[in-house]
């Protein structure tokens, strides 16, 4: 059993709950368990009677809460994903669904965005994320801070409870003038949030040099990076020869730069190698999806343990993907955390509804391995080790999901048709 000094002055909250398995995620589960939590710090963890008076999970697998490593709140609004067919799949590739979500974001009601997001925030806590990496697009530069637009100001104009989230303002904008106002706005942005990071969001979608500037200026501040990369197959060829279905779209958008595309460095076997050493330089980079990335690619992120990989199962799948890399990732020793994307290209933001999927869908990664990517990955991968595990000191959250199950088989057999229910 772990203890921790308790605090003499008098607590407002003080629970013990006892379930049929505990799983802490930074170690193996356990059956018949406990857990202390003070003020939604864990103070004890342990087996057995508990010492203090509990409330009784009965038949359920007690767990940390959730962590979604990458969404974007601001579609929360969309009540399906853009471009979905029959068959809930997009009926266009990346290339041309990217045009269509811009044009959803130059059409929306910007007033209304500060509500989009608490919507979507909320459905989040409802599912039991209580941390959340998500991307912002940040006002321009010279419009008044609103305190109850999130986006304008610091965490404190939003009502985040129970949940914390971390905010990566976007830099987007392949001409110079568009990557100037949007710089800008980033700029002020993490100026008033000093736990923001930055986002440059795409290699189909800046210049090389912007995407160096933002990495440098978040280097410089010891800002967090979140960045897409290597998300669909059409990327690598825009960035290899200037050409393909990316080409063809931001042509057909009015955005195409001929100076932008080809990358002069790429190679036959790693495109992204440049990138991703450009990367290493932040105190931490997530990057987000890396469908494509190859083996070669996935050693260079293997060797800098202040990288991560987001994938993002359900919206993997809306695309019709190969199977993405996550078990090349773990056996190279890649830190790879889980996120929802977003509405665009999501029915929900349910994070426990990506660990179903991979769990249904993955068999050749182990559950304990997906457990981790929901939870304590996802929170090492955006700084915050206090969150995704059940370990004295840690306020992570909890939730639960109904389980019967008398060996670990059975309990992960459970959890892949479970439903996770918050807690704490």
């Amino acid at each position: 059993m772990a203890t921790l000094p308790l605090n003499t002055a008098p607590t407002t909250d003080d629970r013990t709950y006892q379930a049929r398995w505990i799983l802490p995620i930074s170690r193996p589960p356990f059956q018949d368990g406990w857990v202390r939590v003070v003020d939604g710090s864990v103070i004890e963890v342990g087996s057995g009677r508990p010492p203090h008076c509990a409330i009784d999970l009965g038949d359920a697998a007690l767990m940390p809460g959730l962590v979604n490593a990458h969404t974007h709140l601001e579609f929360s609004d969309l009540s399906e994903p853009i471009g979905i067919g029959s068959d809930g799949r997009s009926t266009v590739p990346l290339s041309a669904w990217i045009a269509l979500v811009t044009r959803r974001r130059f059409d929306a009601d910007v007033s209304q965005r500060p509500c989009v997001v608490q919507t979507g925030l909320r459905e989040s806590i409802d599912a039991g994320v209580r941390l959340i990496g998500d991307i912002v697009t940040p006002n321009p530069l010279g419009t008044p801070p609103e305190t109850t637009d999130p986006n304008s100001g610091p965490p404190s104009s939003i009502d985040t409870s129970p949940a914390t989230v971390i905010r990566f303002a976007e830099v987007i904008g392949l001409s110079s003038s568009r990557m100037e106002e949007r710089w800008a706005a980033a700029c002020n942005f993490i100026e008033h949030d000093a736990t923001a990071g930055l986002s440059p969001h795409a290699p189909y979608s800046m210049r090389r040099d912007c995407i160096r500037q933002v990495i440098d200026q978040a280097t410089s501040l010891s800002r967090p990076v979140a960045m897409h990369v290597a998300e669909s197959p059409d990327e690598r060829e825009l960035i290899r020869n200037g050409g393909g279905a990316f080409a063809d779209a931001l042509r057909s958008m009015g955005v195409w730069q001929d100076d932008v595309f080809p990358w002069p460095d790429t190679t036959v076997d790693g495109d992204y190698r440049s990138l991703i050493d450009r990367l290493t330089k932040a105190p931490r980079a997530l990057l987000v999806h890396g469908n494509d990335l190859t083996d070669q690619e996935l050693d260079t992120v293997a060797g800098h343990p202040n990288l991560s990989i987001v994938y993002c199962p359900r919206t993997h799948d809306y695309f019709g993907y190969a199977p993405h890399p996550m078990d090349r990732c773990i056996g190279k020793g890649i830190r790879i955390a889980l996120g929802t994307d977003s509405r665009a290209s999501n029915p929900d933001l349910d994070l426990w509804s990506e660990v179903r999927f991979l769990l249904n869908h993955r068999q050749d990664i182990a559950p304990e391995d997906i457990l981790r990517a929901a939870t304590l990955s996802g929170a090492d991968a955006l700084g915050r080790p206090m969150f995704g595990r059940i370990e004295v000191g840690c306020h992570p959250g909890l939730g639960m999901v109904a389980t019967t199950a008398d060996d670990p088989d059975t309990l992960f057999r459970d959890l892949a048709v479970g439903t996770y229910q918050p807690v704490l």
